[in-house]
């Protein structure tokens, strides 16, 4: 494929601009695909178009801030002056994970026309972006975005069906958990499963599964003592108990527990309170900030049950990648699930769900669950084509499921797999599975790197260097990219991999080449899944 530069009259991004080296390049590559005509070879990718939003809505297409690698802040800067749907979106994790129910574009203007009024299910987005949500809200008016539907009244939203949104989940059961790291390991990796056959539920691969957990008792149960509270207090019909453990958020504090903690003390510490509630951080400790510390942090509050349960954010669900295909397993969905424990002073710090699947949710027993629908990662509709696939850690789970499904279909296509972690003793992850994948032919090339095996550190990015021109022959040969794993640095890492080996092995400048890679996204042959 070859690239077709753009008019001699067209500047890319000036050195002088505003944007960081990285947000200039990410723009020179965004104007130069959306301006430069892609000359077809072979299946070669279509000509990009340039997408503009309808009036004053938000639109996933092209957004300058659409990266989950971006600071909130640079994210902010590239929206300013923007109506107030693209600058909500901004404010989002840009991650498209599907946990709010929506994209980011769509939450975005679900807010901006109120359909929607809940502020806090960005849940990748966190304190950050709930904040700045809340300042943004201000600013919503009465009146919809230009070219925005207006919301009916008189026309109730259709019920979900169960098991398919997080306002209608069910309960399946789960079966089992298999620990995949070895004992040695730092990391704690389980396999687990449910079944969906009783619940009726189908998937496709790409899919993800969103789960319910719930709290840790113990932790529960050291707040309801930090409370002086008695676990049976009556709190929205319930016990307090019931309602820490199953309905609430325990990590991290909410800035609304902080603006009750401001009530209930005074002087330095009512300040200090402030303070956090603001977004400060007047100790440097409001990172590692949950509920339990900051009723350690501020032992003269101590508020009715009531009130304390009224200050948390809800306990949301949290979305996995499915890691099985039902071609492969019918009525069975498989997650692969890293277990986040960590210490912080002299405490024990738990992930709520991971640890929840890991080792609290009983065998046999219910867990409430539903099905997200993938938002543009799933196999490509023609399965002749090659499938290059990049998932480190965790990140292998959907890839897993790929080629479960790949294999079940005797797709013709080639597949490449590049996988990682810290050590090949103990940290590689269906080792079995894809050493039979390998030698009967579905998974074409396994590329593995080890970042602790050796003096120095080796990350899959580095193995598409290493192996770029034959990647660059898949590339040019029609294969889909995908790539699975951590938004803030793997996924930026990859993506800097791929355009190096595109300039490198294509022959192509450096901008050139991030359009070639801008180009592969607006045709949907570079899809990501990431967290």
């Amino acid at each position: 494929m070859s690239v077709v530069p753009p008019p001699a009259a067209f500047s890319l991004i000036p050195e002088t601009a505003p944007f960081s080296p990285e947000q200039r390049q990410w723009l020179s590559g965004f104007f130069a695909a959306a301006l430069a005509p892609l000359v077809p070879a072979g299946g070669a990718l279509p000509a990009p178009t340039a997408a503009a939003p309808a009036g004053d809505l938000a639109c996933n297409d092209d957004a300058p801030w659409h990266d989950p690698a971006m600071a909130l802040a640079d994210r902010m800067a590239l929206a300013d002056g923007k109506p107030i749907a693209p600058r909500l979106m901004a404010a989002m994790a840009q991650q498209d994970c599907g946990q709010c129910g929506y994209n980011c574009a769509d939450y975005a203007n679900a807010l901006a026309v109120k359909t929607e009024e809940r502020l806090n299910l960005c849940v990748p987005g966190g304190k950050e972006t709930l904040r700045m949500l809340k300042a943004l809200a201000a600013e919503i008016g009465s009146a919809a975005p230009a070219g925005a539907p207006e919301p009916s009244a008189s026309a109730p939203a259709p019920a979900a069906l169960p098991g398919r949104s997080r306002e209608a989940p069910v309960a399946v059961p789960f079966l089992s958990r298999r620990r995949l790291t070895g004992v040695r390991s730092e990391k704690e990796t389980y396999h687990v499963e449910f079944n969906l056959a009783e619940a009726g539920l189908d998937y496709v691969a790409g899919d993800a599964l969103g789960v319910f957990p719930t709290n840790e008792l113990g932790l529960v149960d050291q707040i309801i003592a930090m409370l002086g509270a008695s676990p049976l207090a009556p709190v929205r019909g319930r016990t307090l108990r019931a309602v820490l453990a199953e309905d609430v958020s325990l990590s991290p504090a909410p800035d609304s527990l902080f603006e009750l903690v401001s009530f209930l003390t005074g002087g330095a510490q009512r300040e200090k309170a402030r303070a956090l509630a603001r977004g400060e951080d007047p100790d440097g400790d409001a990172a590692h900030l949950d509920v339990l510390a900051v009723l350690g942090k501020f032992p003269a509050a101590r508020p009715h049950p009531e009130a304390f349960v009224e200050a948390l954010e809800p306990l949301q669900p949290r979305l996995y990648s499915i890691s099985s295909s039902p071609k492969a397993v019918p009525g069975r969905v498989s997650l692969t699930v890293d277990a986040v424990r960590y210490v912080i002073g002299k405490r024990r710090r738990l992930g709520v769900a991971s640890t929840f699947l890991g080792e609290r949710a009983a065998e046999g027993g219910p867990v409430r669950v539903y099905l997200q629908r993938a938002h543009g990662f799933g196999l490509p509709a023609d399965p002749s084509l090659p499938v290059i696939m990049v998932g480190p850690g965790t990140g292998v789970a959907p890839f897993r499921a790929f080629l479960q499904d790949r294999a079940a279909d005797g797709a013709p296509g080639p597949n490449w797999l590049f996988y990682g972690h810290q050590r090949q003793a103990t940290d590689f992850f269906y080792a079995d599975e894809l050493a039979a994948l390998k030698a009967s032919g579905v998974l074409t090339r396994l590329s593995l790197a080890w970042s602790r095996d050796g003096t120095e550190k080796i990350y899959v990015q580095d193995r598409m260097r290493e192996t770029g021109a034959e990647l660059w022959r898949w590339l040019e040969a029609g294969a889909h990219f995908y790539i699975c794993g951590d938004a803030k640095r793997m996924a930026k890492d990859v993506e800097a991999a791929l355009v190096d080996v595109v300039a490198t092995h294509g022959a192509l400048s450096a901008d050139a080449a991030v359009a070639y890679v801008q180009a592969m996204k607006k045709a949907g042959r570079y899809q990501a899944d990431v967290y």
